[in-house]
């Protein structure tokens, strides 16, 4: 017989990273339905909306802007944008001063995909967490801190 593993917590229910891995799976598994319709994985649809955030105050938006925006990996980034541009949702542009970068803009159809994605997928977050009730404010001000706090640490290793 196998010497017992040993566990900080006593159950897996008292662990919160535990508890945030199994809410994550059921939120995308909700968030699969309503983007498959539209061929959007939910990765595409995050960095899209990083795109939209950023181009509300700029025209000229990067690769390395949206995954600054979103948190992402650039080399993954670049991927799925590769993706998005072959399904005629955005364009990419030559930088206007760095030739290393390219400008990243919606096409029409990336632009009405986009907001019947947000519209499913609001509907969907609406439907998925009204369970917190008066305590969705405090939870996603909670979960802000947290993503605050720990980039700054991911931000800090060598």
């Amino acid at each position: 017989m196998s010497k017992k593993i040993e566990f900080h917590f006593k159950k897996p229910e008292d662990s919160p990273g535990y508890l945030l891995g199994q809410l994550t799976m059921l939120w995308q598994r909700k968030l699969k339905r309503v983007l498959d319709p539209l061929d959007l994985t939910h990765t595409q649809f995050a960095l899209l909306c990083a795109l939209a955030w950023l181009s509300r105050d700029s025209d000229v938006v990067t690769q390395v802007d949206i995954a600054n925006q979103s948190n992402a990996d650039r080399m993954m980034v670049s991927k799925v944008l590769r993706t998005l541009e072959d399904k005629t949702f955005i364009t990419r542009f030559e930088h206007p001063t760095d030739t290393r970068a390219k400008t990243i803009r919606f096409t029409a159809t990336g632009e009405i995909i986009l907001q019947k994605a947000i519209i499913s997928v609001e509907a969907a977050d609406l439907d998925f967490f009204c369970g917190l009730g008066i305590n969705l404010k405090t939870f996603n001000s909670d979960m802000a801190s947290l993503i605050k706090q720990n980039n700054k640490e991911i931000s800090n290793i060598p």
